[in-house]
């Protein structure tokens, strides 16, 4: 093999190697850029506290993120599905909710939940740590409620659930002050993460719980 044709050989294979290696690079999830609360795995009956309702202002909420007939709603890291049922009540008839959960527990809780409570209009989705499996231009309007904390991929989940928006959705996350692994994380850096992926804050209230600690941001994609 004369010089020329080794040179050849090495410049492809190094080529080819750092091909592969960007393919692996791209479907391997990022680190946590900050601590992370491990993902609930308890009694889904936690979330069922009477009052809830009040405290969280949840029609409020809704109002807010703009849920009416017709429309499709995720709701992402949805546990019992406490969110997920009065979501479905409110954009009935002809609308969805897409409850999305990391736990299989959780998913077959729901989905026990909603034929018990005749809402045919939920469906539960298993998502995973970094991608919630929303279907691209898919929905009207997503809820976060005190899961990003738990978000050890944020980035590359931002950017699925960016994806999986229509233009003029509303994304709005509901969570408390904290370090990250204490389940809150401190909203500056919610807002930082969030319009680093391609959103932008519309909006920002501290009226859920009035504790002076928890906060509701609503974004839209920029």
């Amino acid at each position: 093999m004369t010089f020329r044709h080794r040179l050849l050989v090495t410049f492809f294979a190094v080529a080819i190697t750092s091909v592969f290696s960007s393919k692996i690079q791209a479907q391997t999830p990022a680190p946590p850029t900050h601590p992370t609360s491990t993902p609930y795995t308890g009694d889904l009956s936690i979330f069922e506290k009477p009052g809830r309702d009040q405290r969280l202002q949840i029609d409020r909420v809704m109002d807010l993120l703009n849920l009416k007939a017709g429309g499709t709603v995720a709701d992402i890291g949805a546990g019992s599905g406490w969110f997920s049922v009065r979501a479905a009540r409110r954009v009935a008839p002809g609308g969805r909710v897409i409850a999305e959960d990391i736990n299989p527990q959780a998913i077959a809780y729901i989905q026990q939940r909603a034929e018990r409570e005749h809402l045919d209009n939920i469906e539960s989705l298993l998502g995973t740590a970094d991608d919630p499996k929303l279907a691209p231009n898919s929905v009207d309007a997503v809820l976060m409620l005190k899961v990003y904390h738990e978000i050890a991929h944020p980035q590359q989940v931002l950017a699925n659930l960016r994806n999986a928006l229509k233009p003029g959705a509303r994304f709005g996350i509901i969570d408390r002050n904290g370090n990250g692994d204490d389940h809150g994380l401190n909203e500056a850096i919610v807002r930082a993460e969030v319009e680093r992926a391609g959103f932008r804050q519309i909006a920002r209230y501290d009226f859920t719980k009035a504790d002076n600690e928890d906060y509701f941001l609503i974004f839209e994609i920029r």
